[in-house]
């Protein structure tokens, strides 16, 4: 059997940009275009463009879709009203999360589950499974669909600048987590206020018919309003200072979310696949939980890296970590043992064989003012 390689519909206007590629779950998906640094500080200050194609829309329609998401997911989604959104876990039998994603809610009988990259055909076979004596239709739009974010200060301006003129209003007041159709650079889209990157921004849901038009139209008024395009590599260190959870790092089917500080998204007033596991998971002490990590030097501690105590006995483990470029300080997740995980406790981290002290810090380590 011949397997097909995804493709972004993007990827000739990177190429023609000079972008720097990775591979990501099978996508080849611009890692930079120049430096991340100036693309990380762009965000911050001014706006970024990513193209994040390599996610997965899934589509979940009928009469029951509401019902058949709150068996699926461990949140409550029939309750989130319409033009709304949530995030959400889907988790197995043993509570390990399976993906963390978001639910739009496009109408009474209609939701889009975005998911991960690498777990968005996961994601699909459980949904189509759990959807079993339930009246919907489980459809997998990925392939089909290009997602493009601006992200920053300057997001609402450059979307609404793209906008027709009695559209604009629409652009200003939507609310974070909120979602509507418009039309944007002549291109009827879904428009999400939301993003990864704890900076004010807007997700744009596009058919690849009309992905290049749109993307060369956000890129315009981006780079005209002081914007760049970014790629991945600003992208994750733009979500570790916004304290953001990333599969893989953070989260895996092993991950207790209780112990990932998810503990508020799970609803265990109704059944679902996983509850009887997270109920015992939120009656019991947990053993380790995820911290932020602040360092006083200029090493940073990356994936994998041991936490010491102050006797130098292993306590935990770095999930995530980088040098932040606003902060100008490493900083790190870890989960580390319940005992050590106050705030402001002093730690150290294990970086090649030199040890470095860092401190327990509260997250996010960045706020947009």
């Amino acid at each position: 059997m011949t397997t097909v390689t995804p493709k972004s519909p993007l990827l000739d206007e990177h190429v023609s940009l000079g972008a720097s590629f990775t591979d990501f779950a099978g996508w080849q998906m611009p890692l930079k275009y120049t430096s991340e640094l100036v693309e990380h500080r762009a965000v911050r200050t001014r706006a970024g463009l990513f193209d994040l194609s390599h996610m997965g829309e899934i589509d979940i329609t009928g009469t029951d879709a509401g019902v058949m998401l709150d068996h699926a997911l461990v949140g409550e989604l029939s309750k989130i009203a319409v033009s709304r959104a949530k995030y959400s876990l889907l988790c197995n039998q043993n509570g390990g999360v399976v993906d963390d994603l978001v639910v739009y809610r496009l109408a009474e009988d209609h939701f889009l589950i975005v998911a991960n990259a690498a777990n968005a055909a996961a994601v699909f076979a459980n949904l189509l499974a759990r959807s079993e004596g339930f009246d919907v239709a489980v459809t997998d739009r990925s392939t089909e669909t290009a997602l493009i974010a601006v992200q920053g200060p300057a997001a609402q301006d450059i979307v609404a600048d793209l906008a027709p003129a009695e559209q604009t209003q629409v652009v200003a007041d939507l609310k974070y987590y909120a979602v509507t159709t418009a039309d944007i650079a002549g291109q009827q889209v879904l428009l999400a206020r939301t993003g990864y990157t704890g900076e004010d921004g807007f997700e744009l849901y596009v058919p690849n018919s009309g992905a290049v038009h749109l993307w060369r139209a956000l890129a315009a008024s981006t780079v005209a309003r002081g914007g760049v395009p970014a790629g991945l590599a600003c992208r994750d260190t733009l979500r570790l200072e916004a304290g953001m959870a990333l599969y893989g790092h953070e989260l895996n089917v092993n991950t207790n979310p209780y112990e990932a500080g998810l503990g508020k998204v799970i609803r265990l007033n109704k059944n679902f696949i996983g509850r009887d596991t997270l109920q015992t998971f939120s009656t019991e002490k947990p053993q380790r939980r995820l911290v932020g990590l602040v360092g006083s030097g200029r090493r940073a501690a990356r994936t994998g890296y041991p936490v010491l105590d102050a006797d130098g006995f292993p306590i935990g483990q770095i999930t995530s970590g980088a040098l932040s470029p606003t902060l100008g300080r490493p900083i790190a997740l870890a989960y580390i043992d319940i005992a050590h995980s106050e705030n402001d406790t002093l730690v150290s981290v294990d970086i090649r064989g030199k040890v470095e002290p860092f401190t327990v810090s509260p997250v996010p380590f960045y706020r947009r003012s």
